[in-house]
């Protein structure tokens, strides 16, 4: 296996800087990109690598070994030399579709050999739980997803998919890996630490948060955030909720609110909601945020069967990069640190992280987090 990597910075001379690619002769070609840049870069990309499966997605900032990076191109070339890959995707008809577009997506992979599968989906009107349990449904609970949902620098108005047919706004597409040679290893760490008080879901639907203890929920909201709550729904991004479940244990998992609706009072959250659970308020330091990053990257190499080069594509949220600012760079060095020199760093802020939890295969939805997915061949 190999790896070359370029970062992008305009839409001039794309075809040119692409070129130091070629060499390597990619059977993958990943792209991470803000949305003008991912748009520019299509027709150099399939002329460039005709016969690559691309693949990549918008972002609230791309991740190279260089860093982070704002209104750029990250593009990574990957050579498998004894891996094969699968490519499927899908349209999405809207946030009721979810669950069937996971379904289509994992339909359109073969089953046998299936090792592991990378999905990466539009952003906004999204329900990224129920799309991952429609994957599921098809290739069953012991097949490893991770990936993230596309980012559009915290706007929440429109994300963009790139596959082979070009960039869509609508779209998810899925590659799934075959063959024995490959380690796929993966690491899910937040950082986040609860504060207010414990309060029960006592209305919702799928991801729409209706009421919290029998009140609007989006009243409760903003008494807390206070003057953030002028800056709704991006500044959701600073407080996301823990899920917990009937008895009031921990879930592990982190929603992140995606959009309001002052008229019902509602909250739309990135994924599921248990209607039987129940919610509390998190925040975070800068501190804690990057020694979550670190933690991630430990379990993804312990897990690994490799000698830690290869690719490491990180997926961290776009909330993280909010409360961090100018530190959000040290989140991406810790994890370098861990896997050293041999590994290429490639990923993106995102919108929703998708990952299992590292003691086992099941995959999750995860708001808040850093994911990391580690592959190598051995």
């Amino acid at each position: 296996m190999q790896v070359a990597q370029v970062t992008l910075s305009s839409s001039q001379n794309m075809s040119a800087e692409l070129e130091s690619l070629k060499a390597l002769a990619p059977n993958l070609v990943l792209v991470f990109s803000s949305i003008d840049l991912l748009k520019s870069v299509v027709a150099p990309l399939a002329t460039l690598f005709p016969s690559a499966t691309r693949a990549g997605c918008s972002t609230a900032g791309e991740i190279s070994r260089a860093g982070v990076s704002d209104g750029t191109c990250v593009v990574t070339a990957v050579r498998f030399d004894k891996t094969r890959m699968m490519a499927s995707s899908t349209r999405l008809m809207g946030m009721e579709d979810s669950h069937s577009a996971g379904q289509r997506l994992g339909k359109q992979l073969p089953k046998e050999g299936l090792r592991a599968v990378l999905v990466l989906g539009q952003g906004v009107a999204i329900n990224g739980s129920s799309l991952i349990a429609g994957m599921a449904e098809v290739l069953g609970s012991s097949v490893p997803i991770t990936g993230g949902l596309a980012g559009d620098a915290a706007a929440f108005r429109e994300t963009w998919v790139l596959d082979n047919t070009g960039v869509h706004n609508d779209s998810l597409v899925c590659l799934g890996f075959y063959g024995e040679a490959l380690s796929f290893s993966h690491g899910s760490f937040g950082g986040w630490s609860p504060f207010g008080p414990t309060r029960k879901v006592t209305r919702c639907d799928n991801n729409v948060l209706f009421e919290l203890d029998g009140e609007p929920a989006l009243d409760i909201y903003k008494r807390y955030l206070g003057d953030h709550a002028k800056d709704l729904p991006a500044s959701g991004l600073l407080f996301p909720f823990a899920m917990l479940g009937s008895d009031h244990t921990e879930v592990g998992l982190i929603r992140t609110i995606l959009g309001v609706d002052g008229q019902a009072g509602s909250l739309t959250l990135a994924g599921d909601i248990d209607p039987d659970g129940y919610l509390r308020l998190m925040h975070a330091s800068s501190d804690a945020l990057i020694d979550g990053a670190e933690a991630a990257a430990q379990a993804a190499k312990t897990m690994g069967t490799g000698d830690g080069t290869g690719l490491a594509l990180l997926v961290s949220c776009v909330g993280r990069k909010l409360v961090m600012g100018g530190r959000v760079d040290e989140e991406v060095e810790a994890v370098g640190e861990v896997f050293g020199q041999g590994a290429t760093l490639t990923g993106f802020y995102s919108n929703g992280e998708i990952s299992p939890f590292t003691h086992n295969a099941e995959c999750k939805l995860h708001n808040q987090t850093m994911t990391i997915t580690h592959i190598s061949e051995v």
